[in-house]
């Protein structure tokens, strides 16, 4: 079995442990699709934690297994014991567990190089357990002083711990996301909600929205493995990368950043398949005639979304979308006092939640302020943009455009080659134009002050 792995692995040219994940990984699907047949109630629940850990012990061995005990034990420990701080407490205790095994793994080195551990699937266990706790934490509060999403995501009950497992682990989704919510994680094991036979009225079929999932997937991971030879990320370090003129370089930036994203699509495209095919990724109806079923809570990202991003403000909208709602509700809108608007502040402080979410690597501290610069910068653009005539109006979208591109794929080389010394070195080889373009927005921004816009009642501002 070991010198068929070994030959397997060989044949596509991946590690051992990284085809035994992707086996595991690409296992969720038909899994999945058994959890269809498996009663509400008790039998999913016990069906969803033992598909989570069988496949956690296959792909990662015993210690991952062990490892994800520790912040599910600490949060449903919180909410048993201290129930009116358990959001905050379990925040602090999960990230500073998740802190802890970033520092001793320093999993990204293995990730550059090929390999894979536990600490992804360790980084959405972690978001998956803080959000259920505040959620419990949400159940004690009065509804009038709560936002829309807590309304909807609150829990007035304590869930059982074969629920609160089944959750966490549910049929693999742990791996690579999506991160869902518990109260909709339970309305699926139990039938209610949109799940009730009342409530569908007719049946969701899933299978057209998986074959597209799955095809996306296919493409993804074809044009990935097309792309890489010509744009690896040693050439930052190739002394022919240097000779190269400035506008070179810059092409070679983005062709990197573009190359990298698709194999981020195609673990998101599978992973979107999987939620599709068990159900869970239902999220309703479509107002068209006749309507058709949507899977938003199954959905990662938006290529076409992130690829042609009119504002780097949509971006938290179409990359990694199901953690970016996360950071907004438990994050983001968490700091913002009641009566105020948010500023730079909670925009900045979310991105550094975030960027410590991934890892303690300087590349992916200096992605997220930069990336904190760039959505402030863009909201300058798109400011004069809806106070000037339509003429004007469409170069300055374009503008937002050719803004947005250059930024994102300067900004994620720091993401991908993670040390200071070559996330400085890439952005000095194209004089830190970057990150000068943003500054330079955010100070115009504050000198030129376009009027309101006159607009419909019903717009809201980006």
């Amino acid at each position: 079995m070991e010198l068929q792995m070994d030959s397997m692995a060989a044949a596509i040219g991946v590690s051992v442990p990284v085809l035994r994940f992707l086996l595991c990984f690409v296992a969720t699907i038909p899994l999945s699709f058994l959890s269809r047949f498996v009663p509400y109630g008790f039998s999913k629940n016990l069906y969803s934690a033992a598909v989570g850990v069988i496949l956690s012990y296959l792909s990662f061995g015993l210690s991952s297994n062990l490892h994800f005990l520790v912040p599910m034990s600490l949060g449903y420990a919180s909410m048993l014991l201290y129930r009116p701080r358990c959001g905050i407490l379990t925040f602090f205790l999960g990230f500073g567990y998740l802190i802890g095994c970033h520092v001793y793994y320093m999993s990204g080195d293995a990730w550059k190089e090929g390999g894979i551990d536990a600490t992804g699937a360790l980084m959405v266990l972690t978001l998956k357990v803080i959000s259920c706790a505040f959620n419990y934490n949400d159940g004690l509060l009065k509804e009038e002083g709560l936002r829309e999403a807590q309304k909807k995501n609150r829990l007035i009950k304590l869930p059982s711990l074969i629920e609160y497992i089944g959750y966490c682990l549910c049929c693999g989704t742990h791996f690579a996301g999506p991160v869902y919510e518990m109260k909709d994680y339970l309305d699926w094991a139990e039938g209610k909600g949109l799940w009730s036979t009342e409530a569908k009225g007719r049946s969701a079929s899933p299978y057209g929205a998986t074959l597209r999932a799955i095809l996306q997937a296919g493409f993804c991971m074809a044009l990935y493995l097309y792309l890489v030879p010509y744009f690896p990320l040693s050439r930052f370090n190739d002394p022919i990368y240097q000779e190269w003129g400035f506008w070179k370089r810059l092409g070679y930036q983005y062709m990197s950043g573009f190359t990298a994203r698709w194999k981020y699509y195609f673990i998101w495209s599978i992973s979107e398949a999987t939620v599709i095919i068990s159900g869970l990724g239902f999220s309703g109806w479509t107002e068209s005639t006749p309507p058709k079923p949507r899977w938003d809570r199954a959905k990662n990202v938006d290529i076409i979304g992130v690829e042609f991003a009119k504002s780097a403000v949509v971006l938290p909208l179409v990359w990694n979308i199901q953690v970016s709602t996360w950071l907004r509700h438990y994050v983001y809108d968490r700091l913002v006092q009641n009566g105020k608007k948010p500023g730079f502040f909670q925009l900045l402080a979310t991105q550094t939640i975030s960027a410590i979410w991934h890892g303690l690597y300087p590349g992916y501290i200096i992605f997220f302020v930069q990336s904190a610069l760039m959505i402030a910068g863009s909201r300058v653009i798109y400011r004069w943009q809806q106070a000037v005539p339509s003429a004007i109006k469409n170069v300055l979208v374009f503008i937002n455009f050719a803004y947005t591109l250059l930024v994102l794929n300067y900004s994620c080389i720091g993401f991908m080659v993670l040390s200071l010394h070559e996330t400085l070195a890439s952005f000095r080889s194209v004089h830190f134009v970057g990150t000068v373009v943003p500054i330079a927005m955010i100070l115009l921004g504050s000198i030129i002050k376009p009027g309101k816009p006159v607009r419909s009642k019903g717009r809201k501002e980006q």
